[in-house]
């Protein structure tokens, strides 16, 4: 018998929550999970970006996107976020963790809050809420059917950054650290868990690193691009791509991995 390849890279009909997802990164993957079938979560800080957002997600692909906000740097966000989720859904097919903060300042100066502020959304966040959406990925997980989760990095925890973002670099490489630890305790269980270390995209947090002040329209990101290998930064396509490939079937014999997706940065270097 011939083996079957339909629907390898089906999300259709799954429930996902990503986290940061009101902008950014978090909004490009929303969009390309709603854009395949998804039924997707949203959350951030701010909870009037993060409905508007969602409104528009929704009304630009189609299906439900439903707005969460909550605080992910602070347990009683986290433990918020997971009470909201598990008083909707008795399942989770996919979290993805995207929720980030950076900080820059000189190594001399850096100061106590740069740290805490970062640690406690990059990994505490993370680690904290996987936690609690625990009992809602096992519902969803299978033999058959494993759940997902996808952490996001960055390449700054697989290199050094030319940034004075201290706190971040070293966060993010807990983060691929961390998504290997869960990978091992929880694969058994058919929960999966993989990261991604984007490279440079088009988002308010490289706009800030880079002195275009936030904006992310309007300026000229070819700056940015002329240093990569590929020549551009990347796409909502990129980043939604290789998501949805981890969360699909194509992806579900890769387990505890970063990869990287820099358009070469950290691969050709």
């Amino acid at each position: 018998m011939a083996e079957q390849f339909d629907d390898l890279f089906s999300i259709k009909g799954k429930i996902a929550l990503v986290t940061g997802g009101s902008r950014g990164i978090g909004e490009m993957i929303a969009a390309g999970f709603l854009a395949q079938g998804a039924k997707v979560y949203i959350s951030s800080r701010k909870a009037e970006v993060c409905t508007a957002t969602a409104k528009r997600l929704a009304e630009s692909y189609g299906g439900e996107c439903i707005a969460l906000p909550a605080d992910l740097s602070q347990i009683a966000g986290v433990e918020s976020l997971a009470k909201q989720l598990s008083e909707r859904e008795s399942r989770l097919d996919i979290l993805v963790n995207n929720a980030g903060a950076s900080w820059g300042a000189p190594l001399e100066s850096f100061p106590e809050v740069g740290w805490d502020k970062v640690m406690d959304t990059n990994v505490k966040g993370v680690f904290f809420l996987t936690q609690k959406v625990l009992p809602l990925l096992r519902s969803a997980a299978s033999a058959t059917s494993p759940a997902r989760v996808v952490n996001i990095g960055s390449i700054d925890g697989l290199k050094s950054s030319v940034f004075d973002a201290y706190s971040y670099g070293a966060s993010k490489a807990a983060v691929h650290h961390l998504t290997r630890f869960m990978a091992a305790h929880l694969t058994r269980e058919h929960i999966l868990f993989n990261a991604i270390a984007p490279g440079p995209f088009p988002t308010w947090m490289l706009s800030t690193g880079v002195g275009f002040g936030g904006k992310t329209e309007g300026v000229d990101w070819d700056v940015v691009a002329r240093r990569n290998p590929s020549g551009r930064v990347g796409t909502p396509q990129d980043i939604a791509g290789l998501a949805i490939f981890l969360c699909s079937r194509a992806g579900e014999y890769v387990v505890g991995q970063t990869i990287a997706c820099d358009g070469g940065v950290v691969g050709t270097s």
